[in-house]
């Protein structure tokens, strides 16, 4: 029965990567995403200074990157 179960996941799971690998994106489609609000980090002002405000507070090196906080645990 775990074998069934295994094999009808591995299918679904090769099913779904099929998707994946048929999507491309056209000439006239990547000037939307060159856009800066379609940029992981849209502004790295603003990211500089989240990342600042969440290190000072947390008092933890790295800002969101380290694991723990400022009370010393981890």
């Amino acid at each position: 029965m775990s074998k069934i179960i295994q094999v009808v996941f591995l299918l679904l799971f090769l099913f779904s990567l099929s998707a994946c690998l048929s999507e491309n994106v056209k000439p006239w489609e990547r000037g939307t995403l060159a856009k800066q609000s379609m940029q992981l980090v849209p502004d790295e002002l603003e990211n500089f200074l989240d990342e600042h405000i969440y290190f000072s507070k947390e008092a933890s090196t790295g800002g969101r990157s380290v694991g723990g906080g400022g009370c010393g645990c981890n």
